[in-house]
């Protein structure tokens, strides 16, 4: 009896990609290691930084770092890479259902002819990419066809809350100014395990990214890193937790939760840095959600000084009773 096997389908099969000419589009702000993410899906992260650091990748017929920041205009060079799963489809025909354009736009904490705000939900990514067929900006752009957006600055995955787009050029270079500057105040909430100690009110340790085996991005505390500061607030108290508000002076990748981590108090919820105790306490609760939300933003625009906020989640909130803290209006930091 002759063996059947099922066919492969094409769009399942590795292709290998020659080497291509990119001319940047719609991208300017954005660092290359993330572009290259969003534009390279089904090549492992790994391949991409190996790439960046053996000069593989040029810009502008230069070599780049990982760090640097691509502009609209720019030519970049990508050498051949094997694409797992490859299909033809564009990043813009990927189908974004009218239920979550719905839910953004219905989130909508500030909007003018500049600047978009949104209360972003914990579990969306802010845009595609690495296995992610569309994000936040990707969604918005669909609701937004007549503007440029992109995005001011980022918010990992699972933190839900403000978060700042550009709507053009220029409203993006000048938000990217005012970050860089420390002119944007950043706010947040979060709730970690144990009793934080109310002597500890800034932590000031250098941080740097690096690589799993898998390719999968982490941050650690390391004298080789770049300056990261966060200074902490303890809000309320219970016998198993701690609710803290955290005010940002440097915008490093995972900064809130690794600052909170090597303090020995991690964020709940949080599966890339919680140890065992931190874990299994959020396990024991059924808490499902990384106990992190940007609150609040201020900053100045158009001569006005703002102020926005987003509203501490129903599902935060209820994570925090569940801990034996205060819910309702009662809630700490308001």
């Amino acid at each position: 009896m002759s063996k059947s096997f099922k066919p492969v389908k094409k769009a399942d099969q590795p292709r290998v990609t020659g080497v291509r000419q990119v001319v940047v589009t719609r991208a300017s702000g954005q660092r290359i290691d993330n572009y290259l993410v969003r534009e390279l899906r089904g090549v492992p992260k790994a391949r991409i930084y190996r790439m960046l650091r053996t000069g593989e990748v040029r810009l502008n017929g230069s070599r780049v770092r990982a760090s640097d920041r691509v502009t609209d205009g720019d030519i970049l060079r990508i050498p051949p890479v094997v694409v797992a799963g490859a299909t033809d489809t564009p990043a813009a025909s990927v189908p974004i259902s009218d239920d979550i354009t719905r839910l953004l736009t219905s989130r909508i904490l500030f909007e003018d002819d500049d600047l978009l705000v949104i209360d972003k939900p914990a579990g969306i990514a802010v845009h595609g990419g690495s296995g992610i067929a569309w994000g936040a900006v990707e969604a918005l752009r669909r609701a937004r066809p007549d503007t440029d957006l992109e995005l001011g600055h980022r918010l990992d995955r699972d933190t839900s809350g403000c978060l700042l787009l550009a709507k053009h050029r220029s409203a993006l270079l000048a938000l990217h100014r005012a970050l860089r500057e420390r002119e944007v105040r950043k706010r947040y909430v979060l709730l970690v395990a144990g009793r934080w100690p109310r002597r500890v009110t800034t932590v000031q340790l250098p941080l740097e990214k690096f690589l799993l085996k898998s390719g999968e991005r982490r941050v650690r505390v390391s004298q080789d890193g770049k300056p990261a500061r966060t200074d902490f607030a303890v809000e309320a108290v219970t016998d198993r937790a701690t609710w803290l508000d955290a005010r940002l002076h440097t915008g490093r990748t995972h900064q809130i939760r690794v600052h909170a981590a090597v303090s020995g108090h991690a964020v709940l919820g949080d599966t890339k840095y919680a140890p065992p105790a931190a874990a299994a306490l959020a396990a024991e609760l059924g808490i499902r959600r990384l106990c992190l939300h940007a609150r609040e933003l201020v900053f100045d625009h158009q001569g006005k000084r703002l102020r926005l906020e987003a509203p501490v989640p129903e599902d935060f909130l209820l994570a925090w009773q569940s801990l034996g803290g205060e819910g309702g209006s009662t809630q700490p930091g308001g």
